[in-house]
């Protein structure tokens, strides 16, 4: 018998109103360490279907399992036990801009109950992880868009999520700094991370060349296993 998928969309989907779906009955399944890019138009589902994982939605119909987990089964005052399983990477930025670099992972840390020692081990260990070492003590304006992308994925990566979630991770870069990034998500995949990806930026998923999941009107339209 063959082990369930790590991710599963079990014909699931959201009611904003009567008249506004998010999704449609979609069903999916992405296997533990896989790599998957979400496109389409604006307002095609991709945000909705990352944050109904994130139980930032609720899903008005069919199931979600992530790692055999029913999300149902968590209550809203338990969600942050969910989230601390995954990195997440919202839009925006979302820096504290009175911190340094150091201090916005720091507090990050601090915020999930790692002790000073914790702090002082594992702020510079993602700093490298992330390649923001040489930014240590900048705050975030004095940070190119790219750099602050690696400083809010070194925020994903406190827990050491097995899962990384990111919505638009290139969507304010410039081409090279789309790619230095996309470059960095693949190489934490390549260490075995699960990554989902919502984007527009079609020419980096072209590049790329990963699974690829089309939506529209909260439906998969077409699918790409990818190289």
């Amino acid at each position: 018998m063959s082990a369930s998928p790590f991710i599963e969309f079990r014909d699931v989907s959201v009611a904003y109103s009567r008249d506004v779906t998010g999704l449609d009955h979609l069903s999916l399944q992405i296997e533990r360490g896989e790599f998957t890019f979400f496109t389409g138009p604006t307002g095609a589902g991709k945000s909705t279907l990352l944050k109904v994982l994130t139980r930032e939605v609720h899903h008005t119909d069919g199931e979600v399992r992530l790692g055999g987990q029913n999300l149902n089964d968590f209550r809203d005052s338990n969600v942050h036990k969910l989230r601390r399983q995954m990195g997440i990477v919202p839009q925006n930025y979302e820096l504290l801009p009175t911190k340094r670099v150091w201090e916005n992972l720091a507090y990050a840390l601090r915020s999930v109950g790692k002790s000073r020692k914790e702090v002082r081990d594992e702020v510079p260990r993602i700093l490298q992880q992330v390649n923001i070492a040489h930014r240590i003590d900048a705050y975030p304006h004095q940070l190119s868009g790219g750099e602050q992308q690696r400083v809010v994925i070194g925020r994903a990566l406190i827990n050491k999520p097995p899962l990384l979630i990111a919505d638009e991770p290139t969507g304010n870069l410039d081409p090279s700094q789309s790619i230095e990034i996309m470059e960095l998500l693949l190489g934490l995949n390549s260490e075995g991370m699960t990554v989902l990806i919502a984007s527009h930026d079609m020419p980096v998923v072209e590049r790329f060349a990963k699974r690829t999941v089309r939506l529209e009107h909260g439906r998969i339209v077409a699918a790409e296993a990818g190289e």
